[in-house]
């Protein structure tokens, strides 16, 4: 590549984020853009990938995005897209954005019941997706009926192919005139402290954050992203940098088989890698107990969800030398936040977080501001309704940024609770607690909704977990409270660790009495007197990371008498 397409390129001028790929193409034009593994394996058993340049994925978008408008796609309409990670995601997302129209991205791994319903809210006037999508499409058609512009990735009947825009020519397309401001995408929370909420993502969001992650990370063009989580291959796109897709359910990160992220890593000789903590989890064993490392890779990023320092410590033992893990702390709603690195994490911050201090998720990015202030539960229309806290006092996120989305758009009420008007901008509130330290990082606390009221005071789940999951035996912990009335007991619920479960009354009694024991040495934790173990907690799809305690409150409620 000339010396032009390795600078990083700014993207200022840009109105459609559907044109990074334009951009990329005229620096980059056969430089990788994404590799996909392909589900059936070679005759030897070796897995294969599907390929794209940059030159060439600008001339599919295009045709793409010709063919979506003379089909009848107008600018402005809202197109469901369920199509997975791979080449044919990446195309039609660009393309959907190049024709200007909103696309709803959904996550298959929310569920079929969660899906519908967030696929139904968002109202879609027609869906671009596999014929799976189409069969459940046609099942809830009542919820459907205005969803009429239905294109098919394969073959449905009665539903125009994709694949049919192939002859069209692609040099000729004529961009459609975009804003900055117009809405580009809705994209939906994972639900982890209740239903999906669509979040509107204007063409700016989208370029701001590219650009915020590239020039954060020094991101370079040329770099390649084994990638863990299909969305963040998005921003790719506008850094110049080659996605690759590994041989992996991106539903069921936790469950990934090593052997296929290595593959990906060494067939490309990947430099970076996104993915969950848990799918960092997996890997890092499994690296560790194979003797495998992973020389290339010089920067994992994870989020989701705290990550335990056992985790990154493990991942910067198989990554090369002077390469380093980062923990970027954000949300649907607000990306990027605020980050740490592992080294930092490892080298100061972990000891405190085993001691009760929350999860350091480090200072804000540049273009962001952040205040905490006291915790409410109501809506505050205006910042004079706001109270800051001190540092280091415990209280309630709001954000500031020019990554911030401004609102919701299938669960309207929510804007009440979450935004914030400052004048002729606004805030938005995370639904974090944590506080923040005299170097202005933030602590994270936990979420605002798992709080618990007992006759102690508050308790912050973040804080006590992370002093029981210090115990050699514990995987993973929540902290729930159960009883009638706004005073509740607080509840420790334990996943051990594998091949650590305490089976029979006496092993129950004696793991018992360890963590009663190490409880009682913290004041955040010393008023639990009820553990429970359960062999798997309920988590997220999205990351495998986040807790649904939600779910675990009922059950604790029928096992412990208050």
């Amino acid at each position: 590549m000339s010396d032009q397409a390795l600078k990083p390129w700014r993207l200022d001028d840009l109105q459609n984020v559907g044109h990074v790929i334009t951009e990329a193409a005229a620096r980059m034009p056969d430089a990788l853009a994404v590799a996909a593994a392909k589900k059936k394996r070679q005759p030897n058993g070796s897995i294969a990938y599907d390929e794209v340049t940059f030159g060439e994925l600008e001339q599919r978008t295009n045709r793409m995005a010709r063919g979506f408008l003379q089909s009848g796609i107008d600018t402005g309409d809202r197109i469901a897209l369920l199509v997975p990670p791979g080449i044919d995601f990446v195309a039609c997302v660009f393309a959907l954005f190049k024709c200007g129209a909103t696309v709803v991205l959904i996550d298959p791994g929310m569920g079929r019941k969660n899906m519908v319903r967030c696929l139904a809210d968002s109202a879609p006037v027609g869906m671009v997706g596999v014929p799976l999508a189409h069969v459940a499409r046609m099942l809830n058609r009542r919820k459907f009926r205005k969803c009429v512009k239905n294109f098919v990735v394969g073959s449905f009947a009665g539903t125009k192919k994709v694949s049919a825009f192939d002859s069209i020519d692609g040099d000729s397309f004529s961009p459609v005139a975009i804003k900055r401001v117009d809405p580009a995408a809705i994209i939906f929370t994972t639900g982890s402290t209740g239903p999906p909420k669509g979040v509107l993502y204007r063409h700016r969001i989208f370029i701001e954050q590219a650009q915020q992650i590239r020039d954060y990370f020094n991101i370079q063009p040329g770099t390649v992203d084994v990638s863990g989580f299909p969305l963040f291959a998005l921003f790719n796109a506008g850094m110049g940098t080659t996605t690759v897709f590994p041989d992996m359910d991106p539903t069921r990160p936790a469950n990934v088989h090593p052997p296929n992220i290595l593959d990906a890593v060494n067939r490309y000789q990947a430099d970076q890698s996104f993915g969950s903590p848990a799918l960092w989890n997996t890997v890092s064993r499994w690296c560790i107990a194979n003797e495998v490392t992973l020389p290339t890779i010089k920067r994992i990023l994870s989020a989701g969800a705290p990550v335990p320092a056992s985790v990154l410590k493990r991942i910067t033992s198989v990554i090369a030398a002077d390469g380093d893990a980062y923990t970027p702390y954000g949300a649907t709603e607000a990306l990027p936040v605020a980050c740490n690195s592992a080294s930092v994490i490892l080298g100061e911050t972990a000891k405190l977080t085993d001691r009760g201090m929350g999860t350091c998720v480090g200072p804000a990015f540049e273009t962001m501001e952040l205040k905490v202030i006291q915790i409410s539960d109501q809506p505050l229309k205006s910042i004079k309704d706001c109270q800051e806290v001190a540092r280091y006092e415990v209280g309630e996120l709001m954000v500031k940024g020019v990554t911030v989305t401004d609102c919701y758009v299938t669960s309207t009420d929510a804007n009440d609770f979450h935004k914030v008007r400052d004048g002729n901008s606004f805030w938005h509130r995370m639904g974090d607690v944590g506080y923040i330290d005299s170097n202005d990082r933030f602590w994270f606390c936990g979420r605002k909704s798992h709080r618990i009221n007992t006759k102690a005071g508050t308790m912050f789940t973040v804080p006590c977990e992370s002093i029981i999951n210090t115990h050699p035996n514990v995987y993973r912990s929540a902290l729930v409270g159960v009883g009638s009335g706004d005073v509740k007991t607080p509840v420790m619920v334990v996943e051990p660790e594998k091949g650590h479960w305490p089976g029979g009354a006496q092993k129950q009694q004696a793991l018992t009495d360890q963590l009663s024991e190490l409880a009682s040495r913290y004041w955040q934790t010393d008023t639990i007197k009820h553990f429970l173990f359960h062999k798997s907690l309920p988590v997220d799809i999205r990351h495998n990371s986040k807790i649904f305690r939600e779910k675990l409150t009922p059950w604790a409620a029928k096992r412990v008498k208050v």
